[in-house]
């Protein structure tokens, strides 16, 4: 059973002593009253936060909501599965609020993480024209990925090195929705998924944003998985290496890949 490591949400709603993780994958080991939904033995993988009975995924059981979880496909093995719920979520979210249709023009801040990545791919797919900024070393990953534009976020002019007026900005990189602001056309759209949108001007709609449990979404991301039309780089690790993998998250250094905890 896949146990995944996520830089926001590792324990919301958790208390001491209690497992970290808010989202994974496993199978059924029994059912609660009045769940029709899933049966023992059945394979699910989910987002669950706050999490019900104090504790999280990073443990060889856990206890979730029927209706925050979701089916997982025969063709998505354990740790893929576990990969993908908070990210999944979280950028699949962001761009049905930002509501952008096919040739319109959308920025993205790091996007050689694991949301970046997933965004991408999401906004790819529906004829949305992606400029992403990431590392050097990452932007063949993310052309192939379907962005149409990679700018190298280590250069401090970054900014001014790219085409403004686009219609929509997806900030994933900390401190950098001040940089991206301008880039924005007037009248269009800000989300940032690091808490720090900044205040309307020039009637840029800017807010902040954060995923939520939501299993008809999941059934949506965990079939596009299945099928290869949606990527994932996860980095799967023993669970007795939770706290090296914790570590790895929280100080940036995961190298764009999703690190998945699991049983030996």
């Amino acid at each position: 059973m896949g146990r995944t490591a996520e830089r926001r949400w590792l324990g919301r709603g958790a208390a001491p002593p209690a497992a970290l993780g808010v989202e994974g994958a496993g199978k059924v080991l029994a059912v609660g009253a009045g769940v029709t939904g899933f049966a023992v033995g059945d394979r699910v993988l989910a987002h669950e936060a706050p999490l019900p009975g104090g504790s999280g995924f990073w443990a060889e059981r856990v206890l979730i909501n029927e209706d925050h979880a979701a089916a997982c496909p025969p063709g998505l093995d354990a740790v893929h599965a576990a990969a993908l719920p908070v990210n999944g979520l979280t950028a699949l979210q962001a761009l049905e609020k930002l509501d952008l249709s096919k040739g319109q023009r959308l920025l993205i801040t790091n996007g050689g993480g694991a949301t970046g990545a997933l965004a991408i791919q999401l906004a790819a797919a529906k004829g949305i024209e992606v400029t992403a900024t990431a590392s050097a070393a990452a932007a063949e990953r993310l052309l192939d990925l379907g962005a149409m534009e990679v700018v190298d976020y280590h250069d401090p002019h970054w900014s001014v090195k790219v085409r403004g007026g686009f219609d929509a900005a997806l900030i994933i990189a900390t401190s950098t929705a001040d940089a991206a602001l301008p880039l924005v056309r007037d009248g269009g759209r800000l989300c940032s998924l690091t808490s720090d949108a900044p205040p309307e001007e020039r009637g840029i709609t800017s807010w902040d944003l954060y995923v939520e449990p939501n299993a008809t979404q999941l059934v949506q991301l965990a079939e596009q998985a299945a099928a290869g039309t949606l990527k994932l780089a996860p980095d799967p690790l023993p669970l007795s290496e939770g706290p090296a993998a914790f570590a790895r998250v929280v100080t940036g250094r995961a190298g764009g890949k999703k690190i998945v905890l699991t049983q030996a």
